[in-house]
């Protein structure tokens, strides 16, 4: 059994999640993984079951938040020390999970696999919505993040166990952003990104722009109000912050 854990949200995925999934059993088979099956109503979980995938099916679609944490919980009651959010679209390689994992035993929290430490940004709207919840981030919590909305984190035993026993903590920029003001300890590292290998992300321009403005408003207002969850605390016999 390793100690980390790969998982893998899909939504739908018919189309990917093969391409994803053997790459990692045939060329990285030291990770252990775990697809998360969010309620696809296409037949990404029957093509998992046929494969002999590790497969975490949920009944109904939870969202991205709802299936990584599902995820979450699973690598900290099976006792993995880090796990990763790694894309059923085939956004995300995998050579770069050591690199990351590498990092983490520094003794970083959440490691990111950053499109922008070494190469700058392309100018997008996109990107302009990237770089201002980067700005937001920084104002409050005085940490540069080069690329806050990559889909590619790496977590340790401390975050794992966070998210699996506390409420609303979905895999987003706020989320890290909040996690900052709590102390954790991130950091980025530079990776590269393919197009997804087929079909259509959800995030086209007015969604994007939705997103953009509800990241924004959730760093700068809501994460002031956010206080952890009392069965989180109550678990680590910590004080409310």
């Amino acid at each position: 059994m390793s100690d980390l854990l790969i998982i893998i949200p899909a939504y739908n995925e018919e189309k990917n999640i093969e391409c994803v999934v053997d790459r990692l059993r045939e060329e990285y088979p030291q990770f252990d993984y775990i697809v998360v099956n969010d309620g696809s109503k296409d037949s990404t979980a029957q093509i998992c079951r046929k494969n002999g995938y590790r497969l975490l099916d949920l009944p109904v679609n939870l969202g991205l938040a709802g299936g990584f944490q599902a995820g979450l919980k699973y690598a900290w009651e099976h006792h993995y020390t880090y796990a990763i959010q790694f894309d059923g679209d085939g956004q995300h390689r995998p050579e770069y999970i050591q690199a990351m994992k590498d990092k983490m035993a520094e003794g970083y929290d959440i490691v990111i696999g950053s499109r922008f430490v070494t190469e700058k940004k392309p100018r997008t709207m996109r990107m302009l919505g990237s770089n201002m919840i980067s700005l937001a981030i920084r104002l409050t919590t005085g940490t540069r993040i080069k690329d806050p909305t990559s889909g590619m984190r790496m977590f340790s035993r401390k975050m794992i166990e966070e998210f699996a026993l506390s409420l609303n903590y979905g895999p987003e920029p706020d989320t890290v952003s909040y996690l900052l003001k709590q102390g954790a300890k991130v950091t980025e590292v530079q990776v590269t990104m393919d197009e997804r290998i087929a079909g259509v992300s959800y995030l086209n321009p007015v969604n994007a722009v939705k997103y953009m403005s509800k990241m924004l408003f959730s760093i700068l207002l809501v994460q002031n109000f956010r206080k952890r969850d009392k069965k989180y605390r109550k678990k680590t016999g910590e004080e409310q912050v």
